[in-house]
Order: structure tokens, then sequence, then C-alpha cells
């Protein structure tokens, strides 16, 4: 994983920064669901708004949206139950299962009905750069802009397929990097604050859609193979009642008496809806980030050939559970 979380004083910077969509009720009237920094806290608040408030009518209990500076702020703030459940990345999502009693129930499904989405990186319409291989090439003279080190799209999948394949260590590689969510990366290149930068293919279309004269100023550059979809992680530790509940809003939101007005607010969220989903869908994003661990560390020529071995033989074995899970 890419480090470890900060302890009290991260936490509470953390939860500090968050932003609640509606002040929390009395204990056990409320439920929080915590929604992922990819893009402007107002842009996320405005687009789940009507969402927020049909959860609220169908628990019966007032439903409060936790935003976080970062995503590691949702994922604490689920660990230390100030979220009880949450939208995230694959990514996000394991750190979720693995450190804070998370459990996959559903992920989102795209307007068209596809499922997945892509990571990409644009450059300014304007620059020289025309390709992948041009920006590595001059890395030195380019600043980039990568996503959160949580984030599916905007960290681990670039950090893998564009500079684990190519031995390229992206912090002493360009003339200046910068970690950003997407919608900042995207407004970033448009105004040439950055030469190339991630984001990901869904916020790009929120974009186009929002804001189509800086959509237009981007050339992509590079998209990765497809990213399974973003899934929905609750506590494995909520009631069962309120996760069938759940559950059942989710899977039925776009389908039910109110589908046109749903439909709409999906529209803004650039989905089509939700579907059932577990564990088992992170199981690509869990190969792809030990195959990178394994990338850098057959690279590490300063680490002794017995730990070198012995950690490579770790990865295999963790890379062969997941095979048989």
């Amino acid at each position: 994983m890419f480090g470890k979380y900060f302890a009290a004083v991260a936490l509470g910077l953390s939860l500090a920064c968050a932003v609640p969509l509606a002040n929390a009720a009395d204990e056990g009237k409320s439920i929080s669901f915590g929604i992922l920094s990819t893009e402007s806290t107002q842009n996320l608040k405005h687009d789940w708004q009507p969402v927020i408030e049909s959860m609220s009518k169908k628990l019966g209990m007032k439903v409060n949206a936790y935003f976080a500076p970062d995503y590691a702020g949702v994922i604490e703030a689920m660990r230390f139950n100030k979220v009880q459940f949450a939208w995230l990345g694959n990514k996000s999502a394991i750190d979720a299962v693995d450190r804070a009693g998370g459990e996959v129930f559903a992920h989102v499904i795209n307007a068209d009905g596809s499922q997945g989405y892509y990571s990409m990186v644009s450059v300014h319409k304007d620059s020289a750069y025309k390709s992948l291989e041009d920006i590595l090439k001059n890395a030195k003279n380019v600043s980039f802009g990568i996503g959160d080190p949580n984030s599916t799209s905007g960290f681990l999948v670039p950090s893998y397929y564009i500079f684990a394949q190519n031995n390229v260590d992206p912090k002493t590689a360009f003339k200046a990097i910068r970690s950003a969510n997407h919608e900042t990366n995207i407004i970033s290149i448009a105004n040439k604050q950055v030469d190339a930068a991630v984001h990901s293919s869904d916020v790009l279309e929120k974009i186009e859609a929002r804001q189509p004269e800086v959509a237009h100023q981007l050339r992509l550059v590079w998209k990765s193979p497809l990213i399974p979809p973003d899934p929905l992680v609750w506590r494995s530790d909520l009631a069962p009642e309120m996760k069938a509940k759940i559950k059942e809003f989710f899977l039925a939101y776009g389908t039910g008496p109110n589908a046109a007005a749903e439909k709409a607010v999906l529209n803004k969220l650039t989905l089509g809806g939700f579907k059932e989903s577990s564990n088992t869908q992170l199981r690509p994003t869990r190969q792809l980030e030990l195959f990178k661990q394994k990338n850098r560390l057959e690279a590490d020529a300063g680490m002794s050939a017995d730990e070198k071995k012995a950690k490579l033989a770790d990865i295999e074995r963790k890379l062969s559970e997941i095979g048989k899970s």
C-alpha cells in the first residue's frame, strides 16, 4: 500500500476538515454516507443532494453526506464509525475493507449501461507533447499532475501502467509533480498550470457537460485499460435490517415510480444506476497493486538478495491467494 495512515493528529485534521451536508441528528437517528473528493465539495454536494434526500426518506432517518479533503479522510471516518457507508474507488475500497471493517455491497453502472471507467492523461490542446512517450522523454521539462494516493484511476493505475512499466520514478523524473483531485487536474491542464495530468474518464464527462469550454482545452494522450466500476462499501457491523434498506434503496434507484426524476439525477452524476456486488470485485485492483510492488522490488538494486527473495515470495503467495478466493 502507499504508506500508513496518520494516527490521531491526521485523523483529527481529516475529520475536522470534513464537510457534512447537514448537521448530525441525535445519535441513533442519523447515518452518514461518505463521498470521495473527486471534485470540489460544492459540485459534489449539488449533484448528490437529491440522492441523499431520497435516501433519508427511504431509511426513515437523516442521512448526512460526509465529505473529506482527501480519500484517506473518508476511509478513516469509516474506521472510527463516523461514516457507516460510502462511495469509494476500488483502491480506497481495499483500504476500507482491510483497515476499516468495510464490505462491498454494490457498484455503480455508467449512464450508457456499461460497467467500468478509465484513467487518462491529457495535455493542453496546444501542447508540443503529442504522446505519453513525448512526456516521458521530456520529463525533466514537464510539470505533471497526479491524483490522490488512494485513488485507483488517479494514482494506482497510472503508477503501474505508466511509471512501473516504464521504470520511471515520478518523484524524480519530472520537473515538478503535484497531487490533486481529478477536477483540479483537468482545470490545471486547461489553464496551462501543469503540462500534463492524470484524470478519470467519468469526471471528464462531468466537465464536458458542465464546463465544455474547459474540456475543449484538453487533448488526450493516454488511456488505461478498463477499470472496474466504483464500489459502494458499508461497515460490516451495520445492523442487517439497515443493510437491507440501504441496498434496496440503491438497487432500485432510477427504476421505481420516480424513475424519470431519479434518472435525471443520475445523469448529473454520469451514472445509470447501481448493481449488487461484493469484495470479489476488488481482486483485479489487489493484483494490480501487488504487481506494482513486485516491479518496484525487482528494480531495487540496494536490497539484499535474500530480503528481495523473501519479499517477492510473499507477493507471489498473496497473488496466489487472490486467485483462489
